[in-house]
């Protein structure tokens, strides 16, 4: 192991200062014992004294993953030039680097993390930022990664005080009541009854308001706690726990896990065992899980010399609901990276529907609001290109700098068997997660 130089505890720094012009982005990472659980190492993000939820990012799993805290670089833009444009900015941030990395893992060295709006036309940025610190853990090891343009004290991750959980909080509906979304769900199986598409996904939101800011390190945990299947985020105050892994490059291997198709639990084991094996009969969700995988297969094909897509899917045990899930495999063909392997499969089948261009205008025309990052890409990328992308569900973000607002959000595939009622009761299924952990439970 490496000796640790001027150990301190973690504190989140303020991200105002400015870099300095042309300075290189200069990189550490050493080797550290194991300083505890990744969520529990995360400072309370202030900046000018007030609570910054865009100043943690995240992305856990079973314990392992990444956190990190503060921002030493970062980009931004918008429209529908925006996975190129951030791709681009990192391939020269990354290559521009001084770099001293003693693990050489995926994860180690420059790590950026990236958070995406959903459409091309969305008010809401694409963001990527690179931490000042970084701390990982995987297959028993355990490090930490600063990030700055100029030398910086290699801290000592240790556990902060306890997040506080959330008071008085009020949800109410966003852009439409459940009744009017029924309605809206109602007339996309019109329209996709009488030949104008397949499949469209239909999405919407509820706002949150508590008594005080909420802390996201509160909201993070109770996630992780629950739903330790998915990948727990945060990146520029967009936070939530995914169960779809969009894809993964990892030294050549390409993995895209595919949800589509969905079933509420009922909490009794034995019902629910029954309710899998419908599940898995259903035409209609096996119908609406079959143009999500065929999607993601025709997106990976022009990447992968070889892909690999099972036959028939598994049923996704998840505590509030059950999936139909499919992970299709590849080889990378190219020098292709991780993000622009996310902008390829972007938006799949499960996200946006079939074909795409018709699934995405009938989501501008019948949803009533903007989705901003909700079902795009979100995760991390290193120097080499070998990251991970999730699929922004189960989520939510931050809405104003008191931080005492979020709209979370829920959404559905809608095909021609589709009952608006049951999809109804199916988006309240998808929002218990951020509801409970937003309740303080």
């Amino acid at each position: 192991m490496s000796t640790l130089p001027r150990p301190v505890q973690a504190i989140a720094p303020d991200p105002g200062a400015t870099p300095t012009v042309g300075a290189p982005l200069v990189v550490r990472t050493v080797e550290l014992d194991d300083p505890g659980p990744l969520l529990d190492l995360l400072p309370l993000p202030l900046r000018r004294g007030r609570l910054n939820p865009a100043g943690l990012v995240s992305w856990v799993r079973r314990g392992e993953g990444l956190v990190g805290w503060g921002e030493a670089v970062g980009f931004r833009t918008r429209g529908p030039q925006r996975f190129a444009e951030a791709d681009a900015w990192w391939r020269h941030t990354a290559a521009h680097a001084v770099v001293r990395d003693e693990i050489g893992m995926p994860g180690t060295g420059p790590v950026c993390f990236g958070t995406f709006p959903f459409a091309d036309d969305s008010a809401a940025e694409a963001t990527l930022i690179v931490p000042r610190v970084l701390v990982g853990h995987r297959a028993g090891r355990w490090w930490v990664t600063t990030s700055s343009h100029g030398p910086t004290p290699m801290p000592l991750p240790a556990a902060q005080p306890a997040p506080w959980p959330p008071t008085e909080v009020s949800f109410a509906d966003g852009a439409l009541s459940s009744a009017q979304w029924a309605a809206r769900v109602a007339e996309a199986v019109e329209r996709i009854t009488a030949g104008a598409l397949d499949k469209v996904v239909l999405a919407r939101d509820l706002l949150v308001e508590a008594a005080e800011p909420i802390d996201p390190r509160w909201v993070l945990q109770a996630l992780a706690r629950r739903y330790d299947n998915t990948w727990v985020f945060a990146v520029d105050g967009m936070l939530g726990a995914t169960p779809e892994l969009l894809v993964r490059r990892e030294r050549g291997l390409v993995t895209s896990r595919v949800l589509a198709g969905t079933i509420r639990r009922t909490g009794d084991d034995a019902k629910d065992l029954g309710l899998a094996a419908s599940l898995a009969r259903s035409s209609k969700d096996l119908e609406e899980h079959e143009y999500a995988v065929r999607s993601v297969a025709d997106a990976l094909a022009p990447h992968c010399s070889s892909t690999n897509v099972p036959e028939s899917p598994f049923v996704l045990h998840l505590p509030n609901v059950m999936h139909l899930a499919t992970d299709v495999t590849g080889v990378a063909s190219d020098d292709v990276t991780s993000l622009t392997l996310a902008a390829s499969l972007h938006p799949s089948a499960a996200v946006g529907g079939t074909p795409t261009r018709e699934a995405v205008a009938l989501i501008a025309e019948l949803e009533g609001m903007d989705r901003g990052r909700y079902t795009g890409p979100v995760g991390w990328t290193d120097a080499s290109g070998d990251g991970e992308w999730g699929i922004a569900l189960r989520s939510g973000s931050y809405e104003n700098h008191g931080a005492r607002q979020l709209r979370i959000f829920a959404g559905c595939g809608i095909v021609a068997g589709s009952d608006p009622e049951a999809e109804v009761s199916e988006a309240d299924a998808k929002f218990v997660p951020m509801r409970d952990a937003l309740s303080g439970r």
